[in-house]
């Protein structure tokens, strides 16, 4: 058995694209376009993942952006995503530089959690680790992930 990736709706594309690529460094491995399904696909790799993502054997992120509006309403069968980064400090300082909110900043150097443009939980783990550091060991929580 092999894990292949995980998909989540979205209802902005291009939003949904800067968050993952720009802001959490994700690549764009290919896509998907059906006009007769009005949907497209988009699959994202993580970029140690990238090689085998370009053989569709590493484990990739697909965005399904359905062509006609939808209300998607976030359960609680989906827990969250998670990613491994080289400097939680440096990626979460980016993403707020995006206006994104973190919702449990990385008090410990550790963990910290993000929301994407369609709610979804995103788990931000350091590779290694960090000494904590302010501003994040005394930023509160915000919201929920």
């Amino acid at each position: 058995m092999r894990y292949l990736h995980t998909m989540v709706r979205v209802r902005d594309l291009d939003a949904s694209l800067r968050f993952y690529c720009e802001g959490l460094g994700l690549t764009e491995m290919y896509r998907v376009e059906n006009e007769k399904g009005r949907f497209t696909l988009v699959f994202l790799a993580a970029p140690d993942d990238v090689e085998l993502a370009r053989e569709r054997k590493g484990p990739m992120v697909e965005l399904t952006f359905n062509w006609d509006p939808e209300d998607y309403q976030g359960g609680r069968n989906f827990g969250h995503l998670a990613y491994r980064v080289d400097d939680i400090y440096e990626t979460c300082q980016r993403l707020m530089d995006m206006g994104v909110t973190i919702n449990r900043p990385p008090r410990d150097g550790h963990m910290a959690f993000v929301r994407s443009p369609d709610n979804i939980s995103v788990e931000l783990l350091q590779d290694g680790a960090l000494p904590s550091a302010e501003p994040w060991a005394s930023m509160p929580n915000i919201g929920a992930w």
